[in-house]
């Protein structure tokens, strides 16, 4: 299933996308794309609505962020040995873990805001991991049954405050705008390998980045298992996986985004996103 969120900031409705491309209304099913919606239960019941039983939302809505009241953003850092050679830095031996703030989340095609100050604001894509039930030192061959399912993720940074100064990773990545999730949640039975998905930016019709999956050096159900020995996992908190090459940052020289810039982004199977650069207002 494709689920996803419908409506003005602060009052999404819950849809799915049926197979014909038509939003389909869930608000009389379930309050929202969060929390224990996410269980396996939830979703089996979801899966047995025949969708044209569900009321079709018409015109054109804002797609908000396609799950709810995320508790965790977490994200994983030089996660591509690629990425890591252009940033000028090592292949980490255990996956690199910083938290991005849940107030950054936008919807997918919402605009994107150059924060005050800022000099080097930057484009990522990558796969985000929506967790569908309390995970607690969960094993690695036990860890996928943990997902609900995948969305895309445009983890924007601003590398001034990443890197310079006294740096810290957390203030770089979370200015509000930072992070669009969506347009959708794929449930994990449609995603049957995460670690072979083709993924994709560009900035005004440029492609900057163009990775796989299968590059990873930490795959996904290593993640889910290793977070778990550090922190619980609930239902609804997403795990943004790392990017593949080609990041401003990594140009040469160095390419950043400016107030009128365009980015597209989208991995296979999961959809695109498209949002429009604004300067700080």
């Amino acid at each position: 299933m494709k689920l996803l969120r419908y409506g003005n900031k602060g009052s999404e409705r819950p849809a799915l996308l049926d197979a014909t491309g038509v939003l389909r209304d869930l608000s009389g099913v379930i309050a929202d794309v969060a929390g224990a919606a996410l269980s396996a239960q939830s979703l089996a019941k979801l899966r047995e609505i025949n969708p044209e039983a569900l009321p079709v939302v018409t015109g054109s809505p804002r797609i908000g962020p396609c799950v709810g009241s995320v508790g965790k953003f977490i994200c994983i850092g030089l996660n591509y040995s690629d990425h890591a050679a252009e940033s000028g830095m090592a292949v980490p031996k255990e996956p690199v873990v910083f938290m991005k703030a849940t107030s950054a989340i936008i919807g997918p095609n919402d605009e994107v805001m150059i924060p005050r100050d800022a000099l080097k604001t930057d484009w990522e894509v990558e796969l985000g991991v929506v967790i569908g039930k309390e995970a607690k030192y969960v094993d690695e061959s036990e860890a996928l049954s943990y997902v609900a399912g995948y969305c895309v993720v445009n983890d924007l940074s601003e590398r001034a405050f990443q890197l310079e100064g006294t740096g810290q990773w957390v203030k770089g990545k979370s200015a509000d705008t930072f992070g669009p999730i969506g347009p959708w949640l794929v449930t994990a039975d449609e995603v049957p390998d995460p670690q072979n998905l083709n993924l994709w930016l560009e900035v005004d019709g440029h492609r900057y980045q163009d990775g796989t999956t299968k590059t990873m050096v930490f795959g996904v159900a290593h993640l889910v298992s290793y977070l778990s020995r550090f922190m619980s996992l609930q239902p609804g908190d997403i795990i943004s996986t790392g990017t593949p090459p080609g990041v401003g940052f990594g140009q040469k020289p160095p390419k950043y985004l400016r107030a009128g810039n365009t980015i597209r982004l989208g991995i296979e199977g999961l959809g695109e996103q498209t949002q429009t650069v604004i300067p700080f207002a």
